[in-house]
């Protein structure tokens, strides 16, 4: 399972994080050619946001593995429905997590080339999901996870968390 997540993290928020980041930046002109980072402010909001953001991937990678037993790639994705942790208050837990460590990197780097990624890359996967993964998802988990979906919002968080249909079954 190890080299099965690690070939996950590599190819998936590597290349969101840190490949297309320093593509972004080598074409912008800016780091590591001749841009200036951001100030001390900027690291610290950048710490902010990326702190929280990091904790919410290592949960979530957790929960795949060990609930799920699978990985978050498309190619060996989780074999049984996750609905605890964070999964309990939104949908897409982990790619909140990576948009939030985009949006620390843009901060960071004061790039608004990078602010744009993060942009391009929540539209690109709200319609992955609404029509690649999602569609998916109902076919594999069937009405479990078209209950889920009714309940549960696809990136805001809720406040109260979600309780699948027999949770309090004791």
């Amino acid at each position: 399972m190890f080299w099965r997540m690690t070939k996950a993290v590599l190819i998936l928020p590597g290349t969101a994080l840190i490949y297309i980041p320093i593509l972004i930046q080598c074409f912008s002109d800016q780091w590591p050619f001749g841009a200036s980072v951001g100030t001390r402010l900027h690291w610290a909001v950048a710490a902010m946001l990326a702190a929280p953001a990091l904790a919410l991937a290592a949960n979530t990678m957790k929960l795949f593995v060990l609930e799920g037993y699978g990985t978050p790639a498309p190619w060996d994705p989780p074999q049984r429905f996750v609905v605890s942790g964070p999964y309990r208050y939104v949908r897409n837990p982990m790619l909140l997590s990576v948009i939030l460590m985009i949006l620390a990197e843009a901060v960071a780097m004061s790039s608004p080339f990078l602010l744009g990624w993060a942009i391009v890359f929540f539209l690109l996967n709200t319609l992955y999901f609404k029509f690649v993964e999602e569609p998916g998802l109902e076919r594999r988990f069937g009405k479990d996870y078209l209950r889920y979906k009714a309940k549960v919002p696809q990136w805001v968080p809720m406040f109260r968390p979600y309780e699948p249909p027999g949770a309090n079954d004791s």
